[in-house]
């Protein structure tokens, strides 16, 4: 399981001294400044360095990534933007050419960093979430275009995000069954969710057309505006192999029970099939991934607790979790859409910002 720094004073601590250490491993770096940008799971700091252009350092959490596993999230990132044209964040070199730099913390611990250049962007406005989902639908589709073509190096390593990364023997994120607000109520409706889901995953099968490599965080915060016409894609930390309609169901992250997810939905529809053909038979099971990610939300909300989001939501999101359920459950899967159209309500600011 994951460490989250947010709630650790201490392990904050630790990061930033790791922080500190590895930029001195950098060219052109002596007396640079850092603060804390931002901190979830990894840590990240602006850094300033005397007479350059800012830069970007993250601390990533212990035992998470191996090394093998970080290069391979930067060498997609990298060729993402060399050959599909996706903008990424460019992962620096330190003094010895590697991307990846490792320092022991002051706990003994191995701790890998990378140096990004820094993107000078804004994140989405929520009242513009309609269009920004049409860019969404349009980057991911381009991505899984490159996914699917990309001849990857023998040695590119990452985790999977299926159903036993999910809810097997060896959740990533926990269990459901520990998320706020789940009692002996919401075990029984959602246990009956999670059986149901392993049916119509195992029936909509992991071939290729259908299952590879994604960005598993496809979320508006995760683009950069530079300008009208250049968006940068961020945050690849938990790419990995899934089914690609997974992407789609991380785009709704904590919002999958809001009225204007169906717009929503159909704007990222529109965005992916101006790139890639997408059939109906996929189409149809929309609503099963949805569903797939917010009871994996659950899981992350219960061994995240002390996280700002996890304190928002609370029990709220079990219960909404149960609703959305039921109504998935009594359509038999994904044929209908769960949460019904209503007059569109702007999305709450939190989000967008996540």
């Amino acid at each position: 399981m994951a460490h989250d720094l947010s709630d650790d004073p201490a392990a904050l601590e630790l990061a930033a001294a790791v922080a500190g250490s590895a930029i001195g491993e950098y060219e052109a770096m002596d007396g640079a400044h850092i603060e804390l940008l931002n901190v979830s799971e990894n840590a990240t700091y602006l850094v300033r360095p005397k007479g350059t252009a800012p830069k970007v350092m993250r601390v990533h959490r212990q035992d998470y990534h191996t090394e093998v596993e970080i290069a391979s999230e930067l060498a997609w990132a990298t060729a993402l933007s060399a050959q599909e044209g996706v903008h990424t964040p460019s992962a620096l070199p330190n003094r010895h050419g590697r991307c990846v730099t490792n320092v022991v913390d002051g706990a003994g611990h191995l701790r890998h960093c990378v140096l990004f250049d820094f993107i000078d962007g804004v994140e989405a406005d929520p009242e513009d979430a309609t269009e920004g989902f049409v860019l969404l639908g349009e980057l991911t589709a381009r991505m899984h275009r490159h996914a699917r073509e990309w001849r990857r190096p023998s040695w590119f390593r990452r985790f999977r995000w299926d159903f036993d990364a999910a809810f097997g023997r060896e959740v990533r994120w926990g269990s459901w069954r520990n998320g706020i607000g789940v009692g002996v109520e919401e075990v029984g409706v959602l246990s009956r969710l999670e059986e149901r889901l392993a049916d119509r995953l195992h029936a909509f099968g992991m071939g290729p057309e259908r299952f590879g490599l994604v960005h598993a965080d496809m979320r508006l915060a995760n683009l950069l505006w530079k300008s009208p016409g250049q968006v940068a894609v961020i945050d690849f930390d938990d790419c990995g192999f899934s089914w690609f309609l997974y992407d789609l169901g991380t785009s709704l992250s904590f919002i999958e029970d809001h009225p204007q997810v169906p717009a929503l939905v159909d704007a990222w529809l529109r965005g992916y099939r101006s790139v890639a053909h997408l059939p109906q038979d996929d189409e149809a099971e929309i609503w099963t991934f949805i569903l797939f990610r917010r009871l994996l939300l659950l899981a992350w909300i219960g061994s995240h607790q002390a996280a700002d989001i996890a304190r928002e939501l609370g029990p709220v999101y079990a219960k909404g979790t149960c609703d959305l359920a039921e109504r998935y459950l009594t359509d038999n899967g994904a044929r209908s859409r769960p949460w019904p159209r209503a007059k569109p309500e702007r999305l709450p600011d939190w989000w967008a910002g996540l």
